[in-house]
């Protein structure tokens, strides 16, 4: 039977919401299952596959349809025993005001109404998972479906471990779509605190295209943060091995897969004190309070008061990816037993 695999979405920027497709719903990752891909040709196309094509192919088959990235069209609803939506996480519901217009009219609406209907989904990490309780009907089975973290930007952490533990000036680097959600306003406020308290020339790249709002124009006056819109995965690469550390102040994510990715460089990772930064980070993280920035930049000084810190960070890097990836190596079997279920 063919398992077929929402694609529409892909062809853009390769962000997280396509780098998970690309992923986790491959033919390579779900082997040895049928996978068949549908793709799509620009935006038109995009709305046309979404809300006609894939119930048209559900209508005429009894063939599995996975979505990966954007939420199952309400024509699925007939077929919601045969659908599985992935679920990134909650934002749709739970954050609503910090959406664009298109994600309001377009995705909100079957989102929540996939939620309430659907008997079943797949969730990035085990925060989701408990989120979705709160708006999932009360039988819906949800598996976790951790992606494993490659090396994608080919970093290197050997190095680093040689650097000065006193680095002149500090750099601090941030990946993501400037947009509310990410907050980086927030990071803004931090590096301003860390100026004060000892590393006056410290600076913050951050790299990502701009989103809605008018975060990017607020960001472009701050002192000693630089805005260099979307770069290819060999500048990416550049930039994380120039940093000595990494920051991300989102208000919240179902994921963080650009931290752990970060961890190749052996980069310490900054992150808000929230469950699911601390799920993914573990013991490897340092977590502070995105709402005060001095007793956050307080934290990031102590951190680097170590005279062995750089060793310390690419140590726990190295044991965090391992335990992350063997989470992530259990959940895929879990997943193909799921579909192969259905499908018989």
């Amino acid at each position: 039977m063919a398992i077929y695999v929402d694609n529409t979405h892909l062809g853009r920027h390769v962000t997280g919401l396509e780098r998970i497709t690309l992923e986790l719903f491959s033919a390579a990752a779900l082997a040895p299952l049928d996978v068949v891909p549908v793709k799509a040709q620009g935006l038109r196309q995009m709305l046309t596959t979404q809300t006609l094509g894939l119930p048209m192919r559900l209508a005429a088959s009894s063939s599995i349809l996975l979505c990966p990235g954007f939420p199952p069209s309400p024509l699925l609803r007939p077929f919601a025993s045969r659908v599985i939506p992935y679920i990134h996480d909650d934002f749709l519901i739970t954050r609503r005001a910090e959406l664009n217009m298109r994600a309001r009219l377009y995705m909100a609406g079957p989102f929540k109404f996939a939620l309430r209907h659907y008997p079943r989904f797949l969730a990035n990490s085990g925060d989701t998972k408990r989120k979705l309780a709160a708006h999932c009907r009360p039988d819906a089975e949800v598996t976790l479906y951790r992606p494993s973290v490659r090396n994608v930007f080919g970093l290197d952490s050997d190095a680093r471990t040689e650097r000065s533990t006193q680095p002149r000036p500090l750099r601090l680097i941030a990946l993501g779509t400037v947009e509310p959600r990410k907050n980086f306003r927030a990071a803004a406020k931090i590096l301003d605190a860390l100026r004060v308290q000892g590393f006056p020339e410290a600076t913050l790249d951050i790299v990502g295209r701009p989103g809605w709002g008018n975060d990017w124009q607020a960001l472009e006056t701050c002192p000693g943060v630089t805005l260099l819109g979307y770069q290819p995965a060999d500048e990416v690469r550049r930039l994380l091995d120039a940093a000595d550390m990494f920051i991300c102040t989102s208000h919240d994510e179902g994921l963080g897969l650009p931290l752990l990715e970060a961890q190749y460089a052996g980069l310490p990772i900054i992150a808000p004190d929230a469950a699911i930064f601390r799920e993914v980070l573990g013991e490897s993280g340092i977590h502070i309070d995105t709402a005060d920035p001095a007793s956050a930049a307080a934290r990031i000084a102590a951190a680097l008061s170590n005279e062995n810190w750089r060793s310390r960070y690419v140590t726990q890097a190295e044991q965090n990816l391992d335990r992350w990836n063997d989470l992530a190596s259990g959940d895929r079997e879990a997943v193909i037993s799921l579909i192969a279920r259905l499908a018989a």
